[in-house]
């Protein structure tokens, strides 16, 4: 450490980056769990032999039974509930205070599910301005996906996994430990400084620890991957020589990333044609690949002593071919899962990627069925999800294709009707009405019938009727006869969806029953949008952990795009739905295909999305043709992505143009356009943005009760605040009355009665009919004054702290 601490002082080249990727480690699942249970397993063990030793000093007739001494503290079960629950690691041991460590899974569409599962979060705040590591590093190739981080203040520091990333576990270090000294290394117990040092030799460490040193590190190197390769010790053991420090770095610890490579002899490939046909025909799997040494695995550090060739057959500028040791699988493995769905993402400009990935977490799709029974609090799907016709290879590994999250829609790129500007969509209604983007929104609702101790609890009641069996309340009907509401009932806004009843007295003598009386109502009333059809789905009965009733009503909506839904297709181009017009009004071509949206070609110069240009041509001619297109990254050498020359060479054999353009007439006055058209279909994602979730307004409401102001939020009906600043603005204007009129008419407007003699406020009697000072103890010197209650509340709660203000 001192020789490292010399050099870096003498020479900055040799210092160590923390953000480069060999120098990190990841804390999986299983780790952290382990920790926890290490410590919360000591601390039963510390409350066991304290409980032992108190009862040991009792004379006890009977014997010691000490598993009830482990039972009676729930120590583990606890400690684990409490820390997954709330996501927060506090390990005093370890000196280990962390938050967030588990969190809720995204169960939005399949992508948030998947792209879920593979992120890596930091534990760095995110508040820091730091811009080293939030920057794309070298070394994340084929480990950590380029594309997929949040924007915002979590950008670049939360990454994904890549396709093929494979991160080790700790593996034994005994054996290895035995391995390198019988491979040649000399122990440096034995050896002088000089020797240690001595030109040529390379000292080895092992797991960051010094085992020695060795005088031919290349042959050791060789030697040890000979046995990996053969499956002698563990596939993911690293061997790393490092020139500059002249030392070997051989790692088997836990949470290193690395992923598989094709082994290369003299830049020919190890697997052979008969090898693929195996594979193809299932009697070889991945696995005997690994043992039989075709692939093996490399970590971040060991590939800086490889040389890595993209394909086998591409012969590579100024590199000897006879230094090649390895090839990559496949190059489309350096993006992530989400990433994966983009097609042809290497003509895009690269920030459009990662806005795709966050929005491919958000679009709808359709859910395995028994996901349903899960019953989240809120899931969406589309109605009619269609696989997209411009597909990756990804797509299929990943099972996208299965359970898509989009429609193909038939685009046309032009201007229309100027309700298209900053990135809206023109929507053919004819094409909403035959299903386009329309999903299905479950909302969960949960109550719970609560227990209060000797057997007095909540009860569910039957819904009240008269005499001639009619019911007594209207926003009962929705309710069956035990009182819950029924599947498949239409349930409108200020429906009651279980009748439930609460006892007044809770602390009743035992022994005595209660009567209907002795209940009054509390039920649960549904609050949806007024005008729209809701249905319940579902109604399930379960208990919770304290044993208590719950009833989840599951509340289903379908509903169709409307002005403001929020559509994006897989390039991060996302815009909201402008208006919709009449299929007549449409322009149509000279086959008579009319569009589904109209997109407008200010979307592309700036954007430089070329790969929606390229998957729209690849759509029209799949279409065409019938075969499912592709658009896998850098794919086009291999056959995972098609060339834009065979594709308009398809677009031409089936009588359209070579570049994807029609000709097409106004819908609305039937001649020609002027200009040909790019038309064809792109696959559009619906997003779970939806106005009718957003949507607020209100004229008078509800109130908060200590200061009589309208409340706040959406969800609480509230008002909208005009703020200091909108306050300023309007003083700027010098228009005064509409700031009366805005803090005070529209606010909380209220009369008091003011003393003229002492300022103070008064109070005004009903009975008397005049006004009366507390202060003064008379009524003689009085004055009405508007002012707002807030105001008002104020100066009373100055008065309560002895200060005394007073109006003049």
């Amino acid at each position: 450490m001192l020789r490292r601490m010399l050099d870096a002082i003498l020479n900055s080249d040799t210092f160590d980056d923390k953000d480069y990727v060999g120098n990190k480690r990841l804390e999986l699942s299983g780790q952290l769990v382990s920790l926890l249970f290490e410590d919360l397993f000591k601390t039963m063990n510390t409350y066991a032999v304290d409980r032992m030793n108190k009862n040991s000093d009792m004379a006890r007739s009977s014997p010691l039974d000490f598993s009830q001494l482990i039972m009676q503290q729930d120590v583990i079960t606890s400690g684990l509930e409490r820390a997954i629950s709330t996501g927060n690691w506090d390990i005093k041991r370890f000196k280990m205070h962390r938050k967030g460590v588990s969190q809720v899974l995204s169960r939005l569409s399949y992508m948030a599910s998947l792209g879920y599962m593979t992120r890596i979060t930091p534990q760095f705040e995110k508040t820091r301005k730091t811009s080293g590591p939030r920057a794309l590093q070298p070394s994340q190739w084929g480990m950590l996906c380029p594309c997929d981080t949040p924007e915002g203040e979590a950008c670049g520091l939360t990454k994904n996994l890549a396709l093929m990333t494979h991160v080790t576990t700790d593996q034994e270090e005994g054996p290895l430990r035995n391995l390198c000294f019988s491979l040649g290394v000399e122990d440096l117990s034995l050896l002088s400084g000089e020797e240690i040092h001595a030109p040529g030799s390379f000292l080895v460490m092992f797991n960051g620890l010094i085992l020695g040193k060795h005088r031919q590190p290349q042959r050791f190197a060789n030697n040890m991957r000979t046995f990996r390769r053969s499956g002698k010790i563990g596939e993911f053991v690293s061997v790393f020589v490092n020139e500059k420090q002249h030392c070997i770095h051989i790692a088997s610890d836990g949470g290193r990333v690395c992923r598989p490579l094709i082994i290369a002899d003299k830049g020919r490939s190890r697997v052979k044609e008969h090898h693929m046909k195996e594979l193809r025909d299932g009697i070889r799997s991945f696995d005997d690949f690994l043992r039989d040494g075709l692939i093996e695995y490399l970590d971040v550090n060991e590939e800086n002593n490889a040389l890595i060739a993209l394909y086998e057959h591409v012969d590579q500028d100024g590199v000897q071919r006879s230094s090649i040791t390895h090839i990559e699988i496949e190059p489309m493995t350096i993006l992530g899962v989400v990433a994966g769905l983009i097609p042809y993402p290497h003509h895009n400009q690269s920030p459009r990627n990662t806005y795709q990935c966050a929005m491919g977490k958000q679009a709808m799709g359709n859910i395995a069925y028994n996901q349903l029974f899960r019953a989240d609090s809120l899931l969406y799907l589309l109605v009619y999800a269609q696989r997209p016709l411009l597909t990756t290879k990804t797509i299929e590994l990943v099972g996208y294709d299965k359970l898509g999250a989009g429609q193909n829609a038939t685009v046309a790129v032009m201007s229309y009707s100027g309700y298209d500007i900053e990135d809206a969509i023109v929507m053919n209604k004819s094409s909403l009405d035959r299903g386009f983007g329309r999903c299905i929104a479950m909302k969960k609702y949960t109550v719970t019938s609560e227990k209060y101790g000797d057997g007095i609890s909540d009860r569910i009641a039957k819904p009240q009727r008269d005499r001639d069996g009619v019911l007594i309340k209207q926003n009962m009907r929705a309710l069956d006869e035990d009182g819950f509401v029924a599947p498949g009932q239409i349930i409108r806004n200020h429906d009651i969806y279980v009748n439930k009843q609460t006892p007044k007295v809770t602390n009743r003598t035992p022994g005595t029953a209660l009567t209907d009386r002795d209940y009054r109502d509390s039920p649960a009333v549904y609050k949806g949008v007024d005008g729209e059809t809701t249905v319940v789905d579902r109604v399930m009965l379960c208990s919770d952990t304290n044993d208590k009733l719950t009833i989840k009503c599951i509340i289903r909506h379908t509903r169709r795009p409307e002005v403001g839904d929020k559509f994006s297709s897989r390039h991060g181009q996302k815009g909201v739905c402008g208006t919709i017009v009449q299929q007549e009004d449409f322009p149509f071509s000279e086959k008579g295909i009319c569009p589904d949206l109209i997109m407008n070609p200010h979307g592309f110069p700036s954007r430089m999305t070329i790969g929606k240009m390229i998957e729209l041509l690849g759509g029209k001619a799949g279409v065409s043709c019938g075969r499912f297109h592709y658009g896998s990254i850098f794919g086009e050498p291999s056959g995972n992505a098609d060339k834009v020359e065979d594709i308009s060479h398809t677009l031409v054999k089936h009588g359209f143009s070579y570049s994807g353009k029609d000709f097409l007439y106004s819908g609305i006055l039937g001649h020609p356009l002027q200009a040909y058209v790019f038309m064809g279909p792109i696959y559009y994602q619906k997003l779970k943005h939806m106005v009718l979730d957003k949507m607020h307004a209100r004229a008078s409401g509800p109130r908060v009760l200590l200061t009589r102001q309208p409340t706040e939020g959406r969800s609480r009906d509230g008002g909208l605040r005009l703020g200091e600043m909108e306050r300023d603005c309007l003083i700027a204007y010098g228009a005064s009355m509409l700031i009366f009129e805005r803090l005070l008419l529209s606010s909380d407007p209220y009369q008091v009665q003011v003393c003229r003699k002492c300022g103070l406020l008064g109070y005004y009697n009903y009975k008397l009919k005049t006004s009366f000072c507390s202060m003064c103890k008379n009524g003689e010197n009085m004055a009405k004054m508007r002012m707002p209650y807030a105001c008002k509340l104020l100066f009373q709660e100055l008065q309560s702290m002895n200060v005394v203000p007073r109006l003049t």
